[in-house]
């Protein structure tokens, strides 16, 4: 499939370009900024597929795609705009996709998929490696079912983890040894390693996952050929939002909710701790970013869920705690903000031996008076 890009704003161009480059039977044969040199281009090569932006200062994309359509009318466009109130006019100039931007890999796999099926080609599959809560696989990304994968040993398994942990990077054999046979002599613990190798590979191939395992003289480095890894598509995802507005809104929730716990959190790998407490922190900071954006809009109803599910991740974090005692405040729910208050509290003194911080007990003992103050005037 032959495709053309065409948006004004470089960063979102190569973004682009770099997510179609990793899907198998797509071919860029061009990215413009300039929306004319890429309408002269695309009269001149005759695209498959025309990838182009809405809102551009030269012209709009509206405009644009009904120009191409009227020379070249079998050419497919797909919108590619951060807003989604075109979505109706996109389809009036009959547009094969539209795609609300930031753009996520599978949605764009879907595009190509749906594309490719109407050309009677064969679909890409995009196969998924998952790290968050435990190793896992996925056949066709995050909407597909999980895959029942036979490990040999569990030690294979692990090893597996970890050079996923290290993707792309060399990672020193005698390192490996050190760490999964550390009581083995050299021969013996070699021995195992390529033993562990190959029942990682048998696997692989088992379940059809073109993952390579390249070995040097004294290394390895995991390939994934176009797999894709769960935590790489969140990051990235989570990466293209500076904030929370109402037209990405609907794409930030989603892409937060990749995040399905904590990385390899319940096959608990020593060597990933560090990782965890970092994603775990990144993750913390989005969920009270969305939870920010809903109290500015008033619904607090929807923050309660969001700070629940920071209290649920870090029970110990008193701010939540308050944050929710606010909010319960907000709605009138008196009850929940003295459960609250009171689990606080709890929590503290049997895990610590503490008491809540000086600010929450001045709120509380305020909040306190100026209740029970109402309910005898009542």
């Amino acid at each position: 499939m032959r495709v053309i890009l065409i948006d004004d704003e470089s960063l979102a161009l190569k973004h682009l370009a770099n997510k179609l480059n990793r899907i198998k039977d797509v071919e860029i044969m061009g990215k413009y900024a300039d929306p004319y040199q890429g309408l002269e281009e695309i009269y001149k090569r005759h695209p498959d597929v025309v990838f182009l932006d809405i809102e551009m200062p030269e012209i709009n994309g509206m405009e644009l795609a009904k120009e191409i359509k009227a020379v070249l009318p079998n050419v497919k466009i797909v919108f590619v705009t951060a807003y989604s109130e075109y979505a109706v006019d996109a389809f009036e100039v009959n547009a094969a996709d539209y795609i609300v931007k930031p753009i996520r890999q599978e949605r764009l796999i879907k595009t190509i998929n749906k594309l490719l099926n109407v050309n009677g080609k064969k679909a890409v599959s995009s196969p998924m490696v998952c790290c968050f809560n435990k190793l896992h696989f996925k056949v066709d990304g995050e909407e597909s079912e999980v895959m029942d994968v036979s490990w040999r040993t569990s030690k294979s398994r692990e090893l597996f983890a970890y050079l996923i942990h290290y993707r792309g990077q060399f990672v020193r054999k005698g390192d490996l040894i050190d760490i999964f046979w550390p009581n083995f002599n050299s021969k013996d613990g070699f021995t195992q390693l390529y033993s562990s190798i190959y029942q990682i590979r048998k696997t692989l191939k088992s379940i059809h996952f073109p993952i390579e395992i390249v070995s040097s003289e004294n290394s390895y480095r995991l390939e994934l050929n176009e797999v894709l890894v769960d935590v790489d598509e969140w990051k990235n995802g989570m990466k293209e939002f500076s904030i929370v507005t109402k037209e990405n809104l609907p794409e930030y929730e989603r892409t937060l909710d990749l995040y399905k716990g904590g990385y390899f959190e319940k096959d608990d790998y020593w060597w990933a701790e560090n990782e965890q407490k970092r994603l775990r922190l990144l993750w913390l900071d989005h969920v009270k970013r969305l939870a920010d954006y809903l109290i500015c809009k008033e619904d607090y109803t929807r923050a309660i869920m969001m700070y629940l599910k920071v209290q649920k991740v870090q029970p110990y974090e008193e701010d939540s705690y308050f944050m929710l005692m606010q909010l319960y405040d907000g709605l009138g729910e008196h009850d929940s903000v003295r459960r609250e208050y009171n689990r606080l509290k709890e929590i503290l003194r049997e895990e610590f031996g503490a008491v809540p911080k000086e600010d929450i007990l001045t709120w509380y003992q305020r909040w306190e008076k100026l209740s029970k103050s109402y309910q005898s005037n009542c």
